[in-house]
């Protein structure tokens, strides 16, 4: 089986999160010669496979990893074709999961398969939820994997980054998320009697402009900065004749490592002193990066560069994945994979090429990781 009929194979697995819809079980077996590990939670099945080349004991030697979901969104309408009977199409793939990321998964796992010789374990670690919450999926496995003393050094996330042409960009890092919910509290009254009322919207107004699109930090090398985008703003009662009592106002900064919750609430408190009001933020994501001179960042774009001729980006763009585990497990963690264009659309696809391509620079990477 080459990668492209191991790719065929996963598509075909109707894996909406978090049923994985036996591709584990697949993944487990085709992996002859690797151990394995379940770690399964509240239905999310988590699987880490892993093995030990030549003379070398567990905990000698590099320990590097590939990891990723098997997990799909629902496929929605529109599509010309059944989304899971993958079919090929003028060199095209087209199936759900095309991108995101059975193409990943597919490539690192054949690279595992014909890999003969490294200096150290390699292994995959692979969850059924990442498309959801991602409570039970990868984080549970490496919360396993540090009690038993089995962390990776390094990781590699086989997300589809790439932009425009296969090789351009891989993420070394993610910016974290904050949900923002603020209430204004005033005095609902007549419309024709402005000053026997408190109007929240009135008091928001002079304000607003130090929220909405302000920047909380000025970015750096790596991250661009945290801006405050207003989500939602919502007060009254949809008439023309009474002023609203309060007023909500949702908001989301997709932030950087220079700016904390924390950070956030003194921003807040320093405009809306004198209001009466209350703030909730939540986090669903921490933001991280790996150093440019780690190993698996200058391995990887070597070997990017040597299989493709790219001189690839590193970027930190993007919303959240499962990286952001690693990162918090204080693993180098790298993602890259086929380009980005259509996951989560209609007729979801990539191209022949593209995978066969990821399979060489997984196969180049590990081949040299040592060198």
């Amino acid at each position: 089986m080459n990668v492209v009929d191991l790719l065929l194979k996963l598509l075909s697995c109707k894996s909406l999160t978090p049923d994985d819809d036996g591709s584990l079980a697949f993944i487990e077996e085709y992996l002859e010669g690797y151990e394995s590990v379940y770690v399964n939670k509240n239905g999310v099945k988590n699987l880490f496979l892993y093995k030990t080349f030549g003379n070398e004991k567990w905990g000698e030697g590099t320990h590097l990893c590939f990891a990723g979901h098997v997990d799909v969104v629902p496929a929605g309408d529109k599509w010309d074709t059944n989304p899971f009977v993958p079919v090929i199409k003028e060199g095209e793939i087209y199936g759900r999961g095309t991108q995101d990321m059975k193409s990943g998964v597919a490539a690192f796992v054949q690279t595992c398969n014909e890999v003969e010789d490294f200096n150290g374990t390699l292994s995959v670690l692979l969850t059924s939820d990442e498309e959801g919450e991602g409570k039970y999926g990868t984080v549970v496995m490496l919360e396993y994997l540090k009690e038993k003393g089995m962390l990776p050094d390094y990781c590699i996330v086989a997300e589809p980054t790439c932009e425009t042409t296969f090789g351009d960009a891989i993420k070394i890092g993610r910016r974290g998320s904050i949900n923002g919910y603020l209430t204004i509290q005033g005095k609902q009254g007549h419309a024709a009697y402005p000053e026997k009322a408190i109007n929240p919207v009135h008091q928001i107004a002079p304000i607003l402009d130090k929220i909405a699109g302000v920047n909380l930090d000025s970015g750096d090398d790596d991250f661009a900065p945290s801006k405050m985008v207003i989500t939602d703003i919502r007060g009254g009662m949809e008439v023309t004749n009474v002023t609203p009592g309060s007023l909500n106002i949702m908001f989301n900064v997709r932030n950087s490592t220079k700016t904390t919750q924390e950070d956030i609430r003194m921003h807040i408190e320093k405009y809306f002193d004198g209001l009466d009001y209350n703030l909730k933020l939540t986090q669903g994501s921490y933001p991280f990066v790996t150093t440019r001179d780690s190993k698996v960042v200058k391995k990887l774009t070597h070997s990017i560069e040597e299989i493709t001729g790219i001189k690839t980006k590193l970027s930190t763009a993007g919303g959240t994945s499962d990286a952001r585990f690693m990162g918090a497990f204080g693993i180098d963690v790298v993602e890259f994979g086929v380009i980005n264009d259509t996951i989560h659309a209609p007729n979801e696809r990539t191209s022949i090429k593209e995978v066969e391509k990821l399979c060489d620079v997984f196969k180049h990477l590990v081949k040299h990781f040592e060198g």
